[in-house]
């Protein structure tokens, strides 16, 4: 299954309406949502400007997977729903879950993005390191085929008895 084109620029605007609307009401989350979400969104405006940039995008990637986690943290930590609650904060309660549960789906979109650009799939944990190396590799659309016998030029020929 192919992963439809989604345009960066409308990515980076449900996000930013979302987080908007979800730090609206007085739900308790840190500033450290607000900044870590706008930070975020700025990296993606770079990604938006920067056509060709592949460092970019990957970090605007990088960004998006490390907001899921800390929104979950914020969310399970500094959350309590109170028994009086009022619509706004319901509202915002809902937009900045709503951002959350969309992350993961922009995440796809974006790293579809990556490998547009000529991105590739590189880990270097030191001692582990995984890569897509494709110079050992040889095309089957090769018009020359493979010599049958590749040494016979340097091979002596055989002296007859």
């Amino acid at each position: 299954m192919e992963v439809p084109a989604v345009n960066l620029k409308a990515i980076v605007l449900v996000h930013w309406l979302l987080t908007t609307w979800g730090c609206m009401g007085p739900i308790g989350l840190p500033i450290s949502y607000v900044w870590g979400n706008f930070t975020v969104l700025a990296v993606g405006v770079w990604a938006i400007a920067q056509r060709d940039s592949i460092d970019a995008i990957i970090m605007f990637l990088i960004g998006l997977l490390l907001t899921i986690l800390t929104d979950i943290i914020h969310f399970s930590i500094f959350y309590h729903p109170s028994t009086s609650v009022f619509d706004v904060q319901r509202f915002s309660v809902g937009m900045a879950i709503f951002n959350l549960l969309l992350k993961p789906l922009s995440c796809l979109f974006v790293y579809q993005m990556y490998r547009e650009r000529g991105g590739e799939y590189i880990v270097n944990l030191g001692f582990f390191s995984m890569s897509r190396d494709r110079s050992a590799y040889q095309s089957i659309d090769q018009q020359d085929g493979p010599c049958p016998y590749p040494d016979l030029e340097r091979k002596p020929a055989p002296h007859p008895n």
